[in-house]
């Protein structure tokens, strides 16, 4: 089972934007990184994006790319301070191959929740647009950290 964790991309600043939407840059870096998931034969079944309309326009960009078999869907829990251990709890077979598109702090509290058994520190750091790649073991049991894929090289 694969789990793909997504930040949302870069969004216009709240005075100029009150529902902070995509950026022009983020819309650019999502594309750019969706395509390149896409040229390594990325297979996601199911892509879920928190109520967010910047998580929605991300979820929807990798969409467009990587065309999921049961599309995009809004699920909740998965905003910014949502309980972490609520997500792990229900992660199970179902949610293979899932990808989730969400915001800081929550997706890197999930990681490292899910890989490290505590939600913090964190045990990497996410950038806008980014995915990370957590893979559970042969018993379904602990998760490792099994790739990233970053727009920049920080």
């Amino acid at each position: 089972m694969a789990l793909y964790l997504v930040q949302h991309g870069k969004n216009n600043p709240k005075d100029v934007d009150p529902e902070q939407h995509l950026s022009d840059e983020g819309r650019e870096e999502v594309r750019r990184i969706a395509q390149a998931a896409k040229q390594h034969a990325l297979k996601v079944r199911r892509i879920d994006h928190s109520p967010k309309d910047r998580a929605k326009e991300t979820a929807e960009i990798f969409a467009s790319l990587l065309q999921p078999e049961q599309g995009v869907s809004e699920r909740q829990g998965i905003k910014a301070l949502d309980d972490v251990h609520d997500l792990a709890r229900s992660l199970d077979a179902k949610d293979e191959d899932v990808m989730l598109v969400g915001h800081l702090p929550f997706m890197e509290k999930l990681t490292a929740y899910l890989a490290a058994g505590k939600d913090e520190p964190p045990v990497l750091t996410f950038q806008n647009g980014g995915i990370v790649c957590l893979k559970r073991n042969e018993e379904g049991g602990n998760w490792v950290v099994a790739w990233t894929l970053m727009p920049r090289i920080e």
